[in-house]
């Protein structure tokens, strides 16, 4: 089962948060075909936006990340809720580069580094609170540290990774993101500093040992424990009524020309592929909705 564990450590100096989220990246996988590049993108995206979006308190609120780099895979997109559950989508699902020289999956080469990560959270206000950061490596975790740092002003580091099977499917995904509260002393910081860099590869890590040993590795030397545990699954959350209120803000010009065509139109949902179909006579009807509400206006 996919999770989210939550950590403090040092007296509360220290929060730490870890994904463990294979069978919700291998769900996006199947949803959209996606290349293993495109499928690291797009993991570990997923689990950024998981880790961000479950430390949310407002109940509905949701977050988005979007990264742009200007790379051949395009724009890479994950919502989450504040329960942790995610949803995404790669503007280039089959995109896929030579392995870097070492042996890695080219992720900052598919993604690019000339453009931006976004980070917009929807708190159920009248305008989304919205934060963005230039692209350092387009490697993901990198650019998620230092938007948190930059737009947020909170010391992190944040690891995020996806192992890729020899056929194509999942077999381990996940990360982990630490934070430093104010007042944290130089020393604590010159210890985590350490165990992040003496740590073993993260997907490694995850495939064999699971959460418990990414905890041990992070916080070694601290006294740590466990505040909270939490399921989190990839989730969509779109249906016909979305998809129906959708179709009515096409201008009304627009959508008869549809009509007239007489044929059945379909809509795609970007996050999990399924497909609506609607006749004529529905979108005529629609169209109708519309117009009286807009006289009742």
């Amino acid at each position: 089962m996919d999770k989210i564990i939550r950590a403090t450590a040092a007296d509360g100096f220290v929060k730490m948060a870890v994904i463990t989220a294979r069978d919700t990246v291998e769900r996006a996988r199947q949803i959209h075909d996606l290349s293993p590049t495109a499928c690291a993108a797009l993991g570990r995206t997923l689990c950024g936006a998981s880790l961000l979006g479950q430390a949310m308190k407002e109940e509905q609120a949701t977050l988005t990340i979007r990264i742009n780099g200007g790379g051949p895979i395009g724009s890479v997109v994950a919502v989450s809720d504040c329960g942790g559950n995610v949803r995404g989508y790669v503007e280039n699902p089959r995109c896929e580069l030579p392995l870097r020289t070492d042996g890695k999956l080219d992720v900052g080469g598919a993604v690019g580094r000339d453009g931006m990560l976004t980070v917009s959270r929807d708190l159920g206000m009248r305008e989304p609170y919205i934060g963005s950061v230039e692209l350092a490596s387009g490697e993901i975790a990198e650019d998620l540290t230092a938007y948190l740092l930059e737009s947020e002003q909170i010391p992190s580091a944040c690891a995020l990774g996806v192992l890729v099977d020899t056929d194509r499917t999942i077999r381990a995904a996940g990360g982990f993101i630490v934070q430093l509260m104010p007042g944290a002393d130089e020393e604590l910081i010159a210890k985590l500093e350490d165990n992040i860099l003496l740590m073993d590869q993260l997907t490694t890590v995850l495939d064999e040992d699971g959460t418990e040993a990414i905890f041990a590795q992070v916080l070694r030397g601290l006294d740590w424990h466990s505040v909270g545990e939490y399921p989190v699954e990839y989730r969509c959350y779109c249906s016909r009524e979305r998809v129906s209120e959708a179709l009515t803000v096409i201008d009304p010009g627009e959508l008869q020309e549809i009509i007239d065509e007489g044929q059945d139109i379909t809509v795609s949902c970007q996050f999990c592929d399924r497909i609506y179909s609607f006749s004529p006579a529905e979108l005529t009807e629609l169209k109708k909705q519309n117009a009286e509400k807009t006289d009742a206006v």
